[in-house]
């Protein structure tokens, strides 16, 4: 008896925490709890992005967004501001332990992440059952964002769906090359499925014609099998919509497979960093790669968050993502000064389902990546996609 008193106690304090602030009481009514942060506290975001392994160039881009635009805004109601990164590995046990460390931290006000798609479906759901909201600047799996798949409570993104990515894609293929049968491979996440899938939908509704649809382990060593295989099957053009060590594997094998001269090779945005135009150097001139275009219309790009990420980070981008990152965590401050209660001291009660509110209402937020607003499953991406051509080790946009 008495552990259920104590325990309903405890229910009560937090479903009614009340603070006392320079003879002001603040009071959460938030039906998911609220984040208290205290007059001298910062105000604490998490990351969760691949910053580990052979895809850390896709998530240490996207944080380097992140803290570009923590160091930009530099406060929201007099409290600073502060970023615990943690490593979704690109994969499901990675967002999975991620996320639960984050919700393990009541003081953590949102998540920005995951870089990955199959790392977003798990942690989706355990920030979404913990009562916590995500903005993701680049899961773009279709499965995120639907509610009969793995669409979550409380789950935003900032970055494209690929459904807009894959008919791109395809519209590409069919009206700009002009080829009439395809071929696609995934490696069985859902991001990549996802996106292979969009691809030859979208193609077979302009007429073309699929002759493959194959799956290869992300970590597979010889893929010349499974590329003859295809090679039979007659394709003028290859969309492998990959991660850096399969796409890799891919662009270099099928260079050494005569059946397949002259067959057009295609990838996305999980290819597009240094390491693979480094693994693939006298292979993947030639190849194409699309993912989300870059040619921003605002100056704020090019004449202050290019620098500041050069003087920061000593380098260019590394990933599509960056602009991106930037924008999402953007749009958690905006929601976190626009539901915070103030005290008199400076105190901050955030509530959980008010901040999530915040984020489902965005609409008209002018961005980097275009203007930001969200639908009712958290889509919120100004979707633009462009095709990137090989050309002497780099990738150059050409499409549109």
């Amino acid at each position: 008896m008495k552990r259920l008193i104590t325990l309903a106690m405890l229910l009560l304090g937090v479903a009614l925490l009340v603070v006392a602030c320079g003879g002001e009481t603040l009071e959460c009514t938030d039906a998911l709890g609220c984040v208290e942060v205290a007059p001298d506290e910062p105000i604490l975001l998490a990351s969760s992005l691949v910053i580990s392994g052979p895809n850390t160039e896709l998530g240490l881009d996207s944080q380097h967004g992140v803290e570009i635009a923590l160091d930009f805004r530099e406060e929201v109601l007099g409290h600073s501001l502060e970023l615990q990164p943690e490593d979704d590995g690109c994969n499901a046990e990675g967002g999975q332990t991620s996320a639960q460390k984050i919700v393990s931290n009541p003081q953590i006000v949102a998540m920005i992440g995951t870089s990955c798609s199959g790392a977003g479906v798990p942690a989706a759901e355990i920030i979404s059952s913990a009562g916590y909201a995500m903005v993701s600047p680049s899961n773009t799996s279709p499965a995120l964002t639907d509610p009969a798949q793995a669409g979550q409570v409380g789950y935003y993104r900032t970055a494209h769906n690929d459904l807009v990515q894959g008919a791109a894609m395809a519209q590409f293929a069919k009206n700009e090359l002009g080829v009439n049968k395809v071929a696609a491979i995934h490696d069985g996440d859902p991001y990549t499925e996802g996106l292979a899938a969009a691809f030859t939908n979208a193609f077979e509704e302009l007429g073309g014609e699929v002759v493959a649809f194959e799956a290869e382990a992300a970590d597979a060593s010889n893929v010349e099998p499974l590329l003859t295989t295809v090679a039979a099957a007659g394709p003028e053009f290859i969309f492998y919509p990959v991660f850096i060590p399969l796409g890799s594997l891919i662009t270099n094998t099928a260079r050494d497979i005569e059946a397949l001269d002259g067959v057009i090779l295609a990838a996305a945005d999980g290819i597009q960093s240094p390491s693979f135009l480094e693994n693939t150097v006298g292979t993947s001139d030639g190849m194409y790669a699309s993912g989300p275009d870059l040619s921003f219309t605002n100056t704020f790009y090019q004449d202050e968050f290019l620098p500041a990420y050069m003087t920061a980070y000593g380098t260019e981008p590394t990933a599509p993502f960056h602009a991106h990152a930037y924008d999402a965590t953007m749009m958690v401050l905006d929601a976190v000064e626009q539901v915070a209660q103030q005290g008199g001291d400076g105190t901050l009660l955030i509530g959980r389902q008010a901040l999530r509110d915040a984020l489902a209402a965005t609409s008209g937020l002018e961005g980097i990546t275009g203007t930001i607003s969200c639908d009712e499953n958290g889509d919120c991406a100004d979707p633009k996609i462009s095709v990137s051509e090989v050309q002497n080790n780099e990738f150059v946009r050409i499409w549109p």
